[in-house]
């Protein structure tokens, strides 16, 4: 029996900023031009996720001219604990900042408390997002109704988290788009971005759906691939494709 093809879902998404940082770019971010993959699907996650299933990206569509602006900002060097927010969270101790600017006279020693980057980012983005549902099984009827759960979500506007463009301050505002026959088109413009970060998980091995669930389990699985933009449009080959390049962590192989 010839499975039925998968429903294309089509989101547009826009922001005040976007980063999607190239990968080396170790220290100071420089965003590619358009979402990376692993971007785009993070979006998708944020409207509706569940184990059964994993988004695939096929195309990104870039509906503006890529228009960068540099920021300089503070960022912090330490991390909240999970142990103490859910301290805070009981009224068992009481909240604690993590301050940009902290020095000694706060924190009681010579260690500065924040790090000053450059980011090259991009000003008012906004792209269409073609992703479909891939269910872990053969069922077609887990693939169906999750689709349809998806639109209705998507319709009113309802996400599980504030989905984001690259970097988590980076708000990503979002709508269904269910008739592309009068929308924008994309932009004109081609380049060749060469090798793509695609996704950290190996989306087919299920471990970024355990991610959530016991992070400290879970080994990065890099994948990348040769991203061209063709007359505004990205299309991204599917995870199991021989054009994604997979780098598996040196953990995963102990």
């Amino acid at each position: 029996m010839v499975s039925p093809t998968p429903k294309t879902h089509v989101l547009e998404v826009w922001g005040d900023f976007a980063c999607f940082s190239r990968p080396e770019m170790s220290v100071e971010r420089f965003s590619y031009p358009c979402p990376t993959p692993s971007a785009a699907r993070a979006i998708f996650d944020a409207i509706y996720f569940k184990p059964q299933f994993y988004w695939q990206v096929a195309r990104i569509e870039l509906l503006t001219h890529p228009n960068y602006i540099p920021l300089r900002r503070n960022e912090v060097k330490d991390r909240v604990s999970e142990t103490m927010v859910k301290k805070w969270i009981k009224g068992s101790a009481e909240p604690e900042p993590l301050l940009a600017d902290a020095d000694k006279s706060l924190t009681g020693s010579d260690q500065k408390g924040r790090t000053q980057r450059q980011t090259m980012a991009l000003r008012f983005p906004r792209y269409r997002l073609h992703a479909q549902i891939v269910a872990r099984d053969s069922s077609g009827k887990t693939r169906s109704s999750c689709d349809a759960q998806f639109v209705r979500r998507a319709r009113l506007g309802k996400c599980f988290q504030q989905p984001y463009l690259g970097c988590r301050e980076f708000v990503a505002f979002f709508k269904l788009i269910e008739d592309e026959t009068e929308q924008q088109p994309p932009c004109h413009l081609t380049q060749d971005l060469g090798l793509m970060l695609y996704d950290v998980f190996d989306l087919r091995a299920d471990n970024h759906a355990t991610f959530r669930k016991n992070w400290k389990d879970v080994h990065p699985s890099v994948s990348m691939f040769r991203a061209q933009i063709r007359d505004g449009v990205l299309d991204v080959p599917p995870i199991d494709s021989d054009e994604v390049l997979s780098v598996p962590s040196p953990e995963a192989e102990c």
